[in-house]
């Protein structure tokens, strides 16, 4: 009867507050919050359901984050996009732990990826490392898709944004979705670009990610995403006997009739594309990370900050000539680590100022009376000057008289001489 009376007066209150300050909706817990009735309407006028599953592409170059959503016929298609808040690193694959890079590949994410209490407004993870990565020996973890617009090896959205694809993918979930395929890319994967990126260090992997940028492109669905020989292969059946693993040599497979005549129709267009990109200005590429060494260089500096060293305010970066360049501006985070560091080091410093000083005073001392032995010594050892006519004269009369002169003298007194 009570519990019953309560949870009646608590949704008065709540209607109450609704009331006042808007929707009922608007007052719920944020990873609850439905999407908003425009954005609905724009859903089913592209002919698709609330709960139909959805696929997520994310550009590292054009700081874009898209949500496609599947229509009634079985394709995707684009619902929205968002600007991208801030991503970490600079364009190219996350190689280690500590690096700050943003990963790029094909990644899933499920219900358990799903952080509605994030530190960071509202999370998903995007399941890195996947099979890929950890095939090539690469580390690192909790890189997430966030709010808050802060990034440090992730990609941040605002929180307003953030509250959108996250109840994309909720919804999504409750219609049946067992998990939202993640692709996240360097740059739209045109010829064009390819074309800009060729002397690039990554180009062989985004060579790979493009396989599978193309297949969607193609067929407007989620590509089947495998790893073996570690890399990506994509849409790729097997006899149902062998089954991919990331490590072991690719088993017999085959690409349906229908899409590998389309695939390759794409290919040689993209050739063309690419091909007539070399002969064209285009704008500069990005800056882009140099591999394993820099990788390291930024996980060091990393590792350093974490424990709340100073270290520059940036991460290290490698030209391609091998050069690393770093700010000369140094500092620490700001956190009860890093104050704490700063209070030691601080101590340290103190300490040993003092000893330097009394280690100096005492070779001051030293000096000294080193210096005083030096001329007593000298004094010491120098002749003495000649003494003049007039000093001498002086000398005797100050030296006491002989015997025999004091007897002549009391003679010469007795006669009166």
């Amino acid at each position: 009867m009570s519990s019953s009376l309560f949870r009646a007066g608590a949704l008065i209150a709540l209607l109450a507050v609704a009331g006042c300050n808007g929707s009922l909706e608007e007052i719920a817990p944020k990873s609850e919050r439905a999407l908003s009735t425009k954005m609905t309407e724009l859903v089913r006028s592209k002919g698709m359901q609330k709960n139909s599953p959805i696929m997520v592409r994310i550009f590292k170059e054009e700081n874009v984050l898209e949500v496609w959503k599947q229509k009634s016929n079985g394709r995707y298609d684009l619902v929205t996009s968002y600007n991208i808040c801030k991503w970490s690193g600079k364009l190219g694959p996350k190689f280690t732990e500590g690096d700050r890079q943003a990963p790029e590949g094909f990644y899933a994410v499920g219900p358990g990826q799903m952080n509605p209490n994030s530190n960071y407004y509202l999370a998903f993870n995007t399941g890195y490392p996947n099979a890929y990565d950890r095939a090539q020996g690469r580390t690192g973890s909790h890189l997430m898709v966030h709010g808050a617009c802060s990034s440090s090896g992730c990609y941040s959205l605002t929180d307003a944004q953030m509250q959108e694809v996250y109840a994309f993918a909720r919804d999504a979930f409750a219609g049946g979705q067992t998990a939202f395929q993640l692709q996240a890319f360097p740059f739209r994967m045109t010829g064009a670009n390819m074309a800009r990126y060729k002397d690039d260090p990554n180009f062989e992997f985004w060579k790979m990610l493009k396989e599978g940028y193309d297949h969607f492109e193609i067929t407007n669905l989620p590509p089947k995403v495998d790893v073996c020989e570690k890399r990506y292969v994509f849409n790729r059946l097997t006899d149902g006997q062998t089954a991919f693993s990331p490590t072991a040599a690719c088993p017999a497979a085959t690409m349906p009739d229908t899409l590998a005549t389309a695939f390759q129709s794409h290919q040689s267009k993209e050739t063309a594309a690419f091909s007539a990109a070399l002969t064209k200005s285009a704008p500069p590429p990005k800056a882009s990370i140099l591999g394993v060494k820099e990788a390291s260089l930024v996980a060091d500096w990393s590792k350093k900050r974490s424990r709340g060293e100073r270290v520059p305010m940036e991460p290290p970066s490698m030209q391609k000539d091998g050069r690393v360049v770093a700010s000369s501006t140094m500092g620490r985070i700001d956190s009860p680590l890093g104050r704490k560091m700063a209070a030691i080091e601080a101590a340290e410093a103190a300490k040993k100022r003092a000893e330097e000083e009394k280690k100096l005073a005492a070779e001051r001392a030293k000096a000294d009376a080193e210096a005083k032995r030096i001329a007593l010594e000298e004094a010491r050892k120098a002749p003495k000057p000649e003494a003049t006519a007039e000093a001498k004269v002086e000398q005797a009369a100050a030296e006491p008289e002989s015997s025999v002169t004091a007897v002549r003298k009391r003679i010469r007194n007795l006669f009166g001489g």
